[in-house]
């Protein structure tokens, strides 16, 4: 006999959130909270997404539990909210059904590789880096040179391989041809109105759109429904302060370059 908070919990529908770029701590919390909801057995997850995207490997993670959810039951749901571009788009199309708002800025599909050159500055003010390697291209995009061609080429095969990755799942999800996909995942972006008749969204509408279906599709009334929100960020004593948000926003872009130059990124750089 289950006990009575799993009873309970199967008339319950699950919110996770993710917001922000999509990286290291995000995945840590988001796997978390999607193993919270399979093992209280919630019928429907309402996952809203509010991120620009972010790296390869955590957007991949969060993306096959979430296919995992649903192969044991859940219905699951995507709510984009202002922003769910690149990687964002890539674990929203793990949700059987997605909702956008008209303005919501989506797609970005394709992956960036940065790397800075800074061999002219280096010169200039007399600093030159010593490099002793076990191979040819073990210092590829270091920051004193600039790439060889052959290095270029490396490089293009494999962005050209994650794209790959990136356009099946994107199909797969959407119930699109490959041919169909790549012919809008140039990298554009899209507003939630532009992406309904691409495929790439279901229905127009805001979180409690997503809300309501989601808890149609496991078979709940709507009215009497509530969401539970699994998985939330920890409260930051940053936040408290005036102008905390710029101040985060201003963090998270030096962050990100910083920590993932270098790296193949699912992420919508304007």
């Amino acid at each position: 006999m289950p006990w009575p908070w799993r009873r309970k919990s199967r008339r319950t529908l699950a919110r996770i959130a993710i917001e922000g770029p999509i990286a290291g701590g995000t995945r840590v919390r988001v796997l978390k909270a999607i193993e919270q909801v399979q093992q209280r057995e919630c019928p429907a997850l309402l996952l809203r997404i509010d991120s620009p995207g972010g790296t390869v490997g955590d957007s991949q993670e969060i993306h096959a539990a979430l296919l995992r959810l649903r192969e044991k039951g859940c219905r699951v749901v995507a709510s984009f909210g202002n922003i769910s571009a690149s990687g964002g788009v890539y674990v929203g199309v793990a949700a059987e059904k997605i909702v956008a708002n008209p303005g919501t800025i989506t797609g970005s599909i394709g992956v960036i590789l940065r790397g800075n050159d800074l061999s002219r500055l280096l010169k200039r003010i007399g600093i030159r880096f010593e490099t002793v390697k076990s191979g040819l291209y073990k210092d590829i995009l270091s920051p004193d040179r600039a790439l060889s061609e052959a290095e270029r080429q490396l490089l293009q095969e494999l962005i050209d391989s994650s794209y790959g990755q990136f356009v099946a799942a994107v199909a797969t999800g959407r119930g699109l041809e490959e041919e169909v996909v790549r012919g809008f995942a140039d990298g554009r972006v899209f507003s939630g109105a532009q992406a309904l008749p691409l495929g790439l969204v279901d229905v127009l509408g805001d979180e409690e759109s997503a809300r309501r279906l989601a808890a149609e599709l496991a078979g709940l009334d709507p009215e009497k429904t509530r969401a539970i929100t699994f998985g939330k960020p920890p409260r930051k004593l940053l936040g408290l302060l005036p102008g905390a948000t710029l101040l985060l926003q201003l963090s998270q872009s030096l962050s990100l370059e910083l920590a993932w130059n270098g790296q193949p990124l699912w992420l919508h750089r304007p």
